[in-house]
Parts: structure tokens; C-alpha cells; sequence
């Protein structure tokens, strides 16, 4: 149970933001978007998400400091690789006359592209490396969170659709404070 009272502070949402940023993937791939929300009239259209199935998430909605939303490319292309070698030589990490040899990295997408074109199960993959590296920056900075899987996909997909642009997202992320007197988790030990 988060407490809506408290807010994380701006310097910690940039690191959170650039451990995203950073986040490690497949041939650099990165075949993912982030959405955060957190102004209260994004929280209502998240909180609305959960119209059909599972209620038991909707109250981290907007009690929560921030959700992000995590979001994948279901038929990432060569052309969505172009632009990471492209930014790769604009950085000073691939040369320009190395820009087709770049391209041989590549066959790690073909290898996890079926004839249709779905890389889905490959490109989700990669955005749970994210998922994963955000979840322990979150703990190095003493901030809750909860992941939710249990998120209706085909709804966010409707009504974040302008922001989403076609990515998928099946996993979303509750980060904030969990309220002092009403979580019942905080005070318990952790076990793995």
C-alpha cells in the first residue's frame, strides 16, 4: 500500500530515467518505449485500464507517486536497428565507415523473427532487462515499488494508444513510498 502523500524527488526520477535509459539489451537493441505517469489526469486514464480484470492493482494506480509503463516493439525491423547504428557512429562508438558491418548483429533479430515478422517474445525479453535493471535501482535508492503483469495489455493499449505508437505493453510499474501504518509487506522479513 503506497502513500499518496509522498512524492519521489525530481533528482531521483533522473536517475531512475537514466538506469532506464541505460539499460542493457541485445545488440544494444533497445525495442522498448517507457510511459511514466504521473500527472492525476494520466493517473485516471490508467486507473480507467482496469475496467475488465484485475482490480486488485488498480489502487497502486493513484496512490503511487509515478507508473511507468513498459512497453515493447512487437516487429522490430532493420530499420528500428538503423537508427541505434546510426546513433552508435553519431557517439563515436561505431565509425561511419563501419556502418554495414554493424549491421551483422542483426542476425540476433532474424534468429527471433518469424515469417510474419513478430519478434514479440524476443523484444519483450529485452525490455524485462530494463524491468530487472530498474527494479534494483529503485532498491539501491530506498524507493517501493510493485510490478504488475496483472494489467489489461488490450486496454492500455487503447487508451494510451497515441503514446504507446504500436508497442505492447504487458508489464507496468507502481513506484513511490509504501504508507507507514497500512502496508502490511513493509514490516515483514524478506525470504527468498
Amino acid at each position: 500500500k503506497y502513500d499518496a502523500s509522498k512524492r519521489i524527488p525530481q533528482a531521483d526520477l533522473e536517475v531512475i530515467y537514466e538506469s532506464m535509459r541505460l539499460s542493457a539489451s541485445s545488440i544494444n537493441s533497445q525495442p522498448w518505449k517507457f510511459v511514466v505517469i504521473e500527472s492525476d489526469a494520466a493517473k485516471q486514464r490508467m486507473h480507467d485500464t482496469f475496467a475488465n480484470k484485475f482490480q486488485f492493482n488498480q489502487p497502486h494506480i493513484k496512490a503511487a507517486s509515478h507508473v511507468i509503463l513498459f512497453a515493447y516493439n512487437p516487429h522490430y525491423t532493420r530499420d528500428d536497428y538503423a537508427k541505434v547504428v546510426d546513433k552508435g557512429i553519431e557517439d563515436g562508438r561505431t565509425k561511419a565507415e563501419d556502418r554495414e558491418q554493424a549491421f551483422g548483429a542483426y542476425a540476433f533479430v532474424d534468429l527471433n523473427t518469424d515469417d510474419q515478422g513478430n519478434n514479440a517474445s524476443w523484444t519483450k525479453s529485452q525490455t524485462y532487462l530494463a524491468l530487472g535493471n530498474t527494479l534494483h535501482v529503485l532498491a539501491r535508492l530506498g524507493i517501493d515499488s510493485t510490478t504488475m503483469e496483472g494489467v489489461d495489455s488490450e486496454l492500455i493499449g487503447e487508451i494510451f494508444k497515441d503514446e504507446l505508437g504500436g508497442y505492447v505493453c504487458e508489464v507496468a510499474l507502481a513506484i513511490g513510498y509504501h504508507h507507514p501504518d497500512e502496508d502490511y509487506n513493509a514490516a515483514l522479513p524478506k525470504s527468498r
